[in-house]
């Protein structure tokens, strides 16, 4: 669950430092299998393909409907394609930002001059089929949310509007990793989108976006960059952070109920914690915690996975157990 302002701002779901800006590829420009794997961020894999799973989740029928042919074959999008999209699309407009940037240097190969061409033609060459696919095989609203992700994971690094460069709207656009979840659902024949799940959805994106961006906020401003961060100052990012955590756990509480209050209560909390942190230690301070960030979004999401599942689909988990305890 992303992506600020330059290369070391927090592109969404990103990690300080080895953000949307830290470029994966050689540095000498080729862009062979490896260098393509690296700069598709295979650890932040899960920000896009675990949305497009709830999403499946919360529109299928059936538990069968998750392996139909459709939700495979954009599921594998969600993975590979649409990660090279997001962060080869970001790598290629940030060269000249990555290059003013010291904490860009040495973390990550930086994706050279040479290869810009090349990233973006891939990342789309790769990307763009399955926009065609869904035009094929997808209901009408499905493909206009598959668009809306290629338009905000586009915009959010490029030209014109490169949000990232854009203080709040850089974490407004960062609800382009709520798109696939919402794509997932229409794509299975799901019936509207109640206002409350999104707005949950994107406050918790935004919050994702922002917090991330805290630990960098020296290089950023040492850089030149500006982000969230950057313009509202630590304390208020994070208890901006809190307050947009608290009011995805509300937005949520009528589908979810205790798990949203759980998860509310412990981001929340985090925040806090990171706030003390950082008045005793600056950004330092924020970074020890923003480590285990990655893998608390990981238990959120399967805490998420199987609170919906069990919604949906408990007597037929209780079944598959009655099974499972009677061999």
């Amino acid at each position: 669950m992303p992506p600020s302002s330059s290369s070391s701002s927090s592109t969404p779901g990103s990690e300080p430092g080895a953000r949307a800006g830290s470029s994966s590829s050689s540095r000498q420009g080729r862009l062979g299998a490896r260098a393509l794997l690296r700069a598709s961020r295979p650890r932040f894999w899960v920000y896009l393909a675990g949305p497009f799973v709830v999403g499946l989740l919360a529109a299928a029928r059936a538990p069968g409907d998750l392996l139909s042919w459709r939700a495979v074959c954009f599921g594998a999008f969600f993975l590979f394609p649409a990660n090279l999209f997001v962060y080869g699309v970001n790598d290629a407009y940030d060269f000249e930002t990555d290059a003013r940037n010291a904490k860009k240097q040495g973390y990550e190969a930086r994706l050279e001059r040479q290869a810009q061409r090349g990233m973006l033609g891939l990342a789309l060459g790769l990307a763009l089929p399955f926009l065609a696919l869904a035009l094929a095989v997808a209901p009408p609203r499905a493909v206009a949310l598959l668009g809306l992700f290629f338009l905000l994971s586009h915009q959010y690094s490029a030209p014109p509007i490169r949000a990232k460069s854009r203080p709040l709207l850089d974490s407004l656009f960062n609800g382009l990793y709520a798109c696939p979840a919402f794509f997932a659902y229409a794509l299975l024949g799901g019936r509207g989108l109640a206002p409350a799940p999104v707005l949950a959805a994107w406050c918790w994106t935004m919050a994702m976006h922002a917090y991330s961006a805290v630990p960098d906020i020296q290089a950023d401003a040492e850089a030149g960059v500006s982000t969230i961060a950057t313009a509202l100052g630590l304390r208020p990012t994070l208890l901006c952070c809190a307050a947009l955590y608290a009011s995805a756990a509300l937005a949520s509480y009528a589908a979810l109920g205790w798990l949203s209050a759980a998860l509310g209560a412990v981001y929340v909390g985090m925040m806090l914690a990171s706030i003390r942190s950082g008045a005793a230690q600056g950004s330092q301070g924020v970074l020890r915690l923003y480590r285990l960030f990655p893998a608390l979004n990981t238990l959120a999401g399967l805490a998420l996975f199987w609170r919906i599942a069990w919604i949906k689909f408990a007597p037929e988990i209780l079944a598959a157990l009655s099974a499972l305890a009677a061999r």
